[in-house]
C-alpha cells in the first residue's frame, strides 16, 4: 500500500508542477513575441473588409482595456493565472465580448464525438486484426495484411478525408461533406437530428479511423510476436490447453498492457482537435476554432486551444499512470 500511494503522489505532483509550467511557458510565449496582437487583429480585418474606421485609436484603447493589455506585463500574468484558476479563459476577439472558454465550450462536443469514437474505433478494429495476424504469423493472410498495412500507414489522414470527399460526398452523394448536421433538421435529442449527425459525421470519423487503424494493426503484431515465444505459451501448450484459449487469456490479454496505456495518451490528444480534417468538412469542432482564431489573429483563443490541448494531454497520462497499478500487480509491490 505504500507502494502504492508513493507512486500516485509522486505522478500527481509532477503532473502539477508540468502543467504549471506548461501554460507559463504558453502565456509568456504569446505576451513575448513582438507586435502589438490587438492592432494586427485590427490590420487583418482591415484588408479583410476592405474599410477603416476614423476611430481607431478609441477601438484599440477599448480592446486593450477590456483584454488588461494596458497593464504592466507582470500584472497581466497574475490577473490570467488568478482568472485561469476560475475557468476564466478571457474574451476572445472572434466572438467579442464572448469568453474563450464558452466558445471552446460550444465546440468541444463536437470534437470528442467525432475523435473520440474514431480513435476507439481504429483501436478496437487494429487490435483485433493485428493480434490475428500476429497470432498466424508467416502465414498468407499475415504477409497481405502486414504488407497492406504498412503502406497504408504511411499515407497521411488528410488525403484520406480529400479522398472521401471526392468519391463518396461528391462523385456518389452518399454522404454530407460540410457541417455537423443539416440545417433542416432542430437541434435536440430527436431521430432526426441524431441520424443527420451521424451522416455528417461519418467521412471525417472514416478518414481518422482508416489512418489511426493500420497503425495499431502493426504494433499490435509486434507484440503478439514478442509473446509467442515466451515459455509460460509453450507451456500452455504442453499441457494441452486449446489454441483459442491459449490466445486470448494468454496471448492477446498479455499484449494489452500497453495498447491500453497508449490509447489512452491518444485519447488525451483528441481535444486538440483533428485541425486539417475539421477544416475540410467545415466540421465546427475544436480544430476548426482554433483555424477560426488563427486567421484573425485571435490570440486569447489561440492561447485557450493550446491550455486546453497540453491540459487533456497531461491530465490524460495522468489517468493512465494511475490506472496503471490495477493493471500492472509490480507496481503495487513496488516492483
Amino acid at each position: 500500500m505504500n507502494a502504492v500511494i508513493k507512486y500516485i503522489s509522486a505522478r500527481i505532483i509532477t503532473y502539477l508542477i508540468t502543467l504549471a509550467v506548461a501554460v507559463t511557458f504558453v502565456w509568456w510565449m504569446f505576451h513575448l513575441l513582438p507586435g502589438d496582437p490587438l492592432i494586427l487583429f485590427y490590420r487583418s480585418i482591415v484588408l479583410k473588409y476592405g474599410s477603416q474606421s476614423q476611430a481607431y485609436a478609441q477601438i484599440i484603447n477599448v480592446y486593450k482595456e477590456a483584454f488588461g493589455l494596458d497593464k504592466p506585463i507582470w500584472e497581466q500574468y497574475v490577473t490570467f493565472i488568478s482568472e485561469l484558476l476560475k475557468g476564466n479563459l478571457g474574451p476572445s476577439l472572434i466572438g467579442f465580448p464572448t469568453p474563450v472558454q464558452e466558445l471552446l465550450r460550444r465546440r468541444i462536443p463536437w470534437t470528442i464525438g467525432l475523435l473520440s469514437i474514431s480513435t476507439l474505433l481504429a483501436w478496437i478494429i487494429g487490435i483485433i486484426l493485428g493480434a490475428v495476424v500476429g497470432w498466424k504469423q508467416g502465414s498468407k493472410i499475415d504477409r497481405i495484411v502486414s504488407i497492406f498495412a504498412m503502406s497504408m500507414s504511411q499515407i497521411p489522414f488528410y488525403i484520406f478525408a480529400v479522398l472521401g470527399a471526392l468519391f463518396l460526398g461528391y462523385f456518389l452523394n452518399l454522404f454530407p461533406t460540410s457541417g455537423a448536421y443539416s440545417l433542416k433538421v432542430t437541434p435536440g435529442f430527436n431521430l432526426d437530428f441524431i441520424i443527420s449527425v451521424i451522416q455528417h459525421g461519418t467521412l471525417p470519423a472514416l478518414s481518422i479511423v482508416l489512418t489511426s487503424m493500420f497503425g495499431w494493426v502493426m504494433s499490435q503484431r509486434s507484440l503478439i510476436i514478442s509473446i509467442l515465444g515466451e515459455d509460460y505459451l509453450q507451456f500452455a501448450e504442453a499441457k494441452g490447453l486449446k489454441k483459442r484459449r491459449i490466445f486470448f487469456t494468454y496471448t492477446l490479454r498479455n499484449s494489452l498492457l500497453p495498447q491500453v496505456t497508449a490509447l489512452g495518451i491518444n485519447l488525451g490528444f483528441i481535444m486538440s482537435g483533428s485541425v486539417i480534417v475539421e477544416n475540410i468538412f467545415n466540421y465546427p469542432g475544436v480544430g476548426r476554432f482554433f483555424s477560426e482564431a488563427y486567421q484573425v489573429l485571435d490570440y486569447n483563443s489561440i492561447m485557450g486551444f493550446f491550455i486546453l490541448s497540453i491540459f487533456t494531454v497531461l491530465t490524460a497520462n495522468l489517468v493512465v499512470d494511475l490506472l496503471l497499478p490495477l493493471i500492472d500487480p509490480r507496481i503495487r509491490v513496488g516492483g
